[in-house]
């Protein structure tokens, strides 16, 4: 007979986060919008209004430049995103939403508050706004621990 180990806090938590990737882009997709993978589906909540270097948006996702730029180019083709001169510096370009890409992330933005919602049905209201409120408190610096 075997026995399924407890999960631990990751897992869990990669678990409610792919919960939610999957709602979203089946979501998005049964609206008719044109189907993102979740990397490119990151990219939106990385940006600044005013644009983003790439370099920056691969910090904040905590990927590689090269798998950010990957991402950036696929929906600057899909007209998503658009590359704009970095008033800050002649060398680098920011990348920010066209028009569409505003709607669409907007929409993301409104899909996600309906399942957000859907969840405090299913767990309660009162467990979401723990939940909220617990992952919102500063963690400060990762320990470094010694195993037991």
């Amino acid at each position: 007979m075997s026995t399924t180990p407890a999960r631990n806090l990751p897992q869990l938590l990669a678990e409610t986060k792919r919960w939610f990737d999957d709602a979203l882009l089946a979501s998005m997709r049964a609206a008719g919008e044109r189907p993102v993978s979740i990397g490119q589906a990151a990219v939106f909540a990385a940006l600044d209004d005013d644009g983003t270097t790439v370099s920056e948006l691969a910090r904040r996702m905590n990927v590689t430049r090269q798998t950010a730029h990957q991402a950036v180019h696929a929906l600057i083709g899909m007209g998503l995103l658009e590359q704009v001169p970095d008033p800050a510096s002649a060398r680098s370009r920011l990348i920010r939403p066209t028009a569409e890409g505003a709607r669409v992330h907007r929409r993301a933005q409104d899909t996600l508050a309906v399942i957000e919602r859907i969840l405090a049905e299913r767990i309660g209201a009162e467990t979401v706004g723990v939940l909220r409120d617990a992952l919102t408190i500063p963690l400060g610096e990762p320990p470094l621990v010694k195993a037991p």
